[in-house]
């Protein structure tokens, strides 16, 4: 039965004028808005003509900057349809089916290498992995195919195959599943050189409402696949996504569903290719009663992607949708064709046969192109991967199967063979690298300049970044609002968190003058009745293993990339000498945290853990940050349970909550272009409290943020260790308040962020943490190396109760330009406890007694 869509509102089509005007801006390279693109999108006779001649100008200047000037590109590929199930219900696919219309629910994994070695055969280079969106949330056939075989998840059988396609035949993957998490792209990553998602439109109205073609898809909802396009940006992942034109959509929406694309582009620099994809109805759906998109249209749209697009983004048209028309495509700006399959069919347009590799060649030269071949990641995504550029666009463990098929300039060598390669790079050890020294060095010669030299790349389009900052407001404060808030805070004080206290709350942690001074007294006072009158501190060593780092933190100085004259790595036994010398100094713990370094071995955290116990048995070790572990189990191709496991039976003993930042994406993705969302966050530290393992939990502030994010926080915290009680686990051991160091953050040399805290700021927070966290969290750490020792003194007066640690090194904080060196003897903290009226006690890790007390502890030298 044919579904009647709903016609939108009749569009008048643009004046000559406004065409005029719109087709004027084109040709003169200004940046067009959505207003002009619409306008554009109306072209037709004489003004598609024009409109595709200047789109043609700007393709040639996008192909000279890429280095292929007149090379139009495609990839030689074999089509895999791994499952055809899928649990959306697309009005116009005839990919996807259901279960007693296939002969089982996957491809078995011999079936998918049959494919691939017929394709590397044929001289392809590419495995398009297709298939659809989480089959085994709708049809029980599907997970039990999975369960009975042992796979969790589509996307765990999908990875499993695509290792298999690398080590048996040399194809490199393209995985095409649909709607994927940040994790599950992290996991995917390792084993494919790109992947791809069509966006295909940003129409709400074609999602929502019965009888249009996304309805009932939960997976075509607009905002979840921006999110994906988001979120692949962020995990570095070369991506191709795209429209669909034709399906009902306004030209104001298609204009939209552009402008997006160029935004994340623009934003993350990882879309490789924008497709336009032209509808054409198919016999057995919904909508096969539709009339085709019209190919003027479609040429349109061609030219109007080309425009919009940034340099380095290729606009691709599918080359057997297009009838004989090849020469218009090309004239209105595309700059590749996609995969073509010299083995396998289109099964997603099964009715429209590839043209032969020789006939396009022809068709392409007739447009004045020479076609080449290139590989399933575009030519500078594999320069950059082979290069160790600033973001690492290919994961060490496929770099090699990339390396044997590319020629100098990125684009596929005619001449090499695929060849099934060792996936899994050998576990040989981690050896000392770089500026080992940076430990020391940072107090006396400090960093070899305040930014990295791919500062202006590295961390995504700052104007972009820039439109996307939160309000900066005052908040209303109503003394009122001040007198409730005092007096929950001394009756009450875990009610502050309530979401009917919002106001009150938000009223303490804006005020400042008499009621800063009360709210602080309340909670020095509150502090003194959970945990009495000692300042703790532990004596501890930071150990940081690697500043090696591709993620681009925006508001972390400390990554370089591995060819930096700052990069350093050490090995296990160098981790280890440094955790016998803290021993000495009188040390009980070890605190470990490196970068997201791209060429650690699987194994290497686990040997951290061991080489640490191995020297020096009793040490507790705290260790790697909720990022890390996230990214060590994906690249493990395991859970996070799993490998909380594993380095709890290493040695791990407790993880430090950092990466925390503040748990909110809006502000997580101003703050971070690559780190873990909050949930996983979240995920990662409740999965740790389950298996017994206990955390920290902290909170950077006063950079993008506003009081409300704090606020939101310490809810998030609070459910949290809820959740940890609920489980009959401790979970948190203490809040940790970090105040942003700003002089060398990229973020506020780019100046987007605040040049830190106030001095009203550090006391309001750490007044209401310990207000607010009553009940959940005994311990309220304050940073004396971030605030200094006047500041810590202040806090201390006002709800804090512990010092942290003497750190003995503290690159992380030096090398963002703090300026209250990296280590403190237990002299030294005496003297801060004194000043605030109190004393100092060691402690242990766990906030429990240690079996001996420590002296002192001289600086390390």
């Amino acid at each position: 039965m044919s579904v009647d869509l709903e016609v939108p509102p009749p569009e008048p089509a643009p004046s000559p004028s406004a065409m005029r005007r719109a087709l004027r801006r084109a040709t003169e390279g200004v940046a067009l808005d959505s207003t002009e693109a619409a306008v554009l999108l109306h072209a037709r006779g004489e003004d598609l003509r024009a409109l595709m001649e200047a789109a043609g100008r700007v393709r040639d200047a996008h192909l000279r900057a890429e280095g292929r000037f007149g090379i139009v590109s495609y990839s030689r590929k074999v089509f895999v349809p791994l499952t055809r199930l899928c649990r959306d219900r697309c009005h116009y696919c005839t990919f996807a089916t259901v279960p007693h219309k296939v002969s089982a629910p996957f491809l078995e994994r011999e079936e998918v290498l049959d494919i691939a070695r017929r394709g590397a055969e044929s001289g392809c280079k590419e495995a398009l992995f297709t298939l659809g969106d989480r089959p085994e949330e709708r049809w029980q056939d599907a997970a039990d195919w999975l369960h009975e075989r042992g796979y969790s998840s589509t996307v765990d059988y999908l990875r499993s195959c695509a290792i298999a396609v690398l080590e048996e035949t040399g194809l490199l993957p393209h995985l095409n599943p649909g709607v994927l998490g940040w994790s599950e792209l992290t996991r995917l990553k390792p084993v494919a050189p790109s992947m791809g998602m069509m966006l295909e439109t940003t129409s709400e109205r074609l999602w929502s409402r019965p009888g249009n073609p996304h309805y009932a898809s939960p997976d075509k909802e607009p905002s979840v696949r921006l999110r994906v396009l988001a979120d692949a940006g962020r995990v570095a992942v070369p991506f191709t996504s795209g429209i669909l034109i034709g399906i009902g959509e306004t030209i104001a929406e298609r204009a939209d569903s552009l402008l997006e694309l160029r935004a994340s582009a623009r934003q993350y620099g990882h879309l490789q290719e924008v497709i336009v994809q032209n509808f054409r109805a198919k016999p057995d759906t919904a909508m096969r009663g539709m009339p085709d998109a019209d190919l003027h249209e479609l040429a349109a749209t061609v030219a109007v992607a080309r425009l919009l697009m940034p340099s380095g983004v290729s606009v691709q048209a599918p080359p057997n949708l297009v009838g004989d028309e090849h020469g218009l495509l090309l004239r209105a700006g595309i700059d590749d064709w996609g995969g073509v399959s010299p083995v396998t069919p289109d099964h997603v347009n099964p009715e429209r046969p590839w043209p032969r590799v020789d006939e396009l060649a022809e068709q392409t030269a007739a447009g004045g192109f020479e076609l080449r071949q290139r590989l399933t990641a575009y030519p500078k995504y594999v320069r950059a991967g082979l290069a160790g550029d600033s973001t690492a666009w290919l994961d060490p463990r496929i770099a090699t199967h990339v390396a044997e098929l590319a020629d100098s300039e990125g684009m596929a060598d005619p001449e090499a063979q695929p060849v099934g390669r060792d996936w899994q790079e050998p576990d040989g050890g981690l050896e000392s690298i770089g500026r080992t020294d940076l430990n020391s060095a940072i107090d006396t010669e400090g960093r070899s300049a305040d930014r990295r030299s791919d500062f202006d790349s590295v961390y995504g389009d700052w104007e972009e970044l820039r439109e996307r900052l939160p309000a900066a407001r005052e908040p209303e404060r109503l003394d009122s609002d001040v007198a409730a808030g005092l007096r929950l805070a001394e009756h009450d004080p875990a009610a502050l968190l309530e979401p009917g206290n919002t106001d009150a709350a938000m009223a303490l942690l804006t005020c400042d003058g008499a009621a800063l001074d009360e709210m602080a007294r309340l909670a020095d006072a509150l502090r003194a009745d959970v945990v009495g009158q000692d300042v703790t501190y532990v004596v501890n060593r930071n150990i940081n293993f690697s500043n090696v780092c591709y993620v681009g933190c925006r508001f972390c100085a400390f990554a370089q990339r591995e060819r930096d004259a700052d990069a350093f790595r050490l090995s296990p036994e160098d981790v280890a000498d440094r955790a016998e010398e803290a021993r000495r100094a009188g040390a009980t713990e070890v605190c470990m945290q490196g970068g997201i370094d791209p060429r650690l071995p699987v194994g290497a955290y686990a040997d951290l853990v061991r080489a640490v116990k191995n020297r020096v048995p009793d040490m507790h070790v705290h260790a790697f940050s909720p990022m890390e572990i996230v990214s060590a189990a994906s690249k493990a191709g395991v859970s996070v349970a799993e490998w909380l496991t594993e380095l709890r039976d290493a040695g791990l003993d407790t993880i430090p909550g950092t990466a925390a930042e503040i748990l909110d994406d809006d502000v997580r993705w101003i703050l971070t272009k690559g780190k873990l969302p909050a949930a996983e966050w979240i995920d990662v530290v409740s999965t740790a409290h389950r298996l017994g393992i206990r955390s920290s939990s902290t909170m950077m502030y006063g950079h993008v943020d506003t009081p409300e994010h704090w606020l939101g926080h310490l809810r998030t915290l609070a459910g949290v260790q809820d959740t940890a009680r609920e489980n009959g686990a401790a979970g948190f051991t203490e809040f940790v308040a970090l105040p942003f160091v700003h002089r060398n953050a990229p973020i506020y040399l780019a100046g987007l962020a605040r040049p830190g805290p106030t001095r009203r700021d550090n006391r309001a927070v750490h007044a209401m943490a310990r207000l607010a966290l009553h009940g959940r969290v005994d311990n309220v750490q304050c940073s004396w190396v971030k605030l200094g020792d006047e500041g810590t003194v202040e806090v201390l007066r006002g709800g804090a109760n512990d010092l942290g640690g003497t750190l003995m090194e503290e690159t992380i904080s030096r090398m963002a330009g703090s300026e209250h060196g990296s280590q403190r003897t237990i002299e030294q903290l005496d003297e801060v406890s004194a000043a605030a009226g109190r004393r100092a006690r060691q402690r242990g890790t766990d906030y429990g007694p240690v079996p001996v007390m420590s002296l002192g502890v001289s600086p390390l030298g």
